[in-house]
């Protein structure tokens, strides 16, 4: 089969597309051919050797998840059967024509549904679902202050926080050709913080008050800036670290006990690794929003697989928006 390989880390130029085998499958497993596959952030921070701080180990395929369809089962599972359409998070990186994926971590696809909107919403969605509903457990009535609101999580979440019942909803995006695309996405407002300081424009929009859920996908002098602007009972969930140029963001004691503020860390990839079951439920709801049409995910560019290295060069332009898809 044909996939992506990293041979050595790099710059973009390091995905060479190569033959390799197709991957054999264990009896919890099933075999996927994909027919799309979604372009995260993190596939650029692993092409690094950055993926949660971690260097790996050359070579192996990049890549978290994919949508497709089952042509192989394992003698173990139960739940999926040859010809049924999934999406879900290889063992091996998503950049092929075939992966092999453990049965706990592949989703059905129901009829309804076409493989590019499921590929591209699985990691995206049920993130978004979760910091704003399990972690922050945003309640109605509150504000939220989502940073990098037009990618991938960010224009999800913008519509998962309006289902929630937030009243207001701010983002922030890097350029003024972004900020169409958040309030398009339902943003009652959106910062260039590129021009000035979103924190103090946070606190104007909202009496002083501050957002009661700040999601923070940047880190470093972001987060800090961040605790300037959230609210007293307010939660900041803090679930990557896009700015490489910063040190990671510090928080001290004094910031919390008193104005009973709180700190959060979400990982859907340490979720897949040790409990891969918390994944199910929102990914039931995030394919149930997406079938009743509530919910819309922003598909801007798709590239053949062996155009991966073009995908990567596009996002880390910080021109992209919304998703990116590698069509096999």
């Amino acid at each position: 089969m044909k996939a992506i390989v990293v041979n050595e880390l790099g710059g973009p130029d390091v995905l060479q597309l190569s033959e390799v085998a197709i991957p054999a499958i264990l009896p919890h497993q099933v075999l996927i051919r994909t027919e799309a596959i979604s372009v995260n952030f993190a596939d650029i921070k692993a092409r690094r050797g950055e993926y949660h701080g971690k260097v790996s180990a050359s070579p192996f395929i990049p890549g978290l998840d994919c949508a497709g369809e089952i042509i192989k089962v394992g003698a173990q599972v139960t739940r999926f059967k040859i010809g049924q359409r999934v999406m879900a998070f290889p063992k091996e990186g998503s950049y092929a024509e075939y992966v092999a994926a453990d049965e706990k971590l592949a989703f059905a696809v129901p009829d309804g549904l076409d493989s590019e909107t499921a590929a591209a919403s699985l990691t995206v969605g049920i993130t978004a679902y979760n910091v704003l509903n399990r972690v922050a457990r945003l309640s109605p009535g509150e504000t939220v202050l989502i940073h990098a609101a037009a990618g991938g999580i960010g224009t999800t979440a913008i519509q998962l926080a309006r289902l929630a019942g937030a009243s207001q909803v701010i983002g922030t995006v890097s350029s003024e050709a972004k900020m169409e695309t958040a309030k398009n996405m339902g943003a009652d407002h959106v910062i260039n913080y590129a021009t000035g300081d979103f924190a103090e424009k946070v606190n104007s929009l909202t009496d002083g008050q501050g957002a009661d859920v700040i999601l923070d996908t940047v880190a470093g002098e972001n987060f800090e800036k961040s605790l300037r602007c959230l609210a007293h009972f307010g939660r900041i969930v803090a679930f990557g670290h896009g700015n490489d140029r910063s040190l990671p963001g510090k928080v001290t004691t004094a910031d919390l006990h008193s104005s009973c503020r709180s700190v959060l860390g979400y990982s859907t990839g340490t979720y897949r690794k040790l409990r891969p079951d918390f994944l199910q439920e929102s990914a039931d709801k995030v394919t149930d929003l997406l079938l009743q049409a509530k919910l819309k995910i922003l598909i801007s560019k798709r590239y053949p697989l062996a155009e991966a290295a073009q995908a990567h060069s596009h996002i880390e332009s910080r021109k992209s928006i919304g998703k990116i898809l590698l069509i096999p």
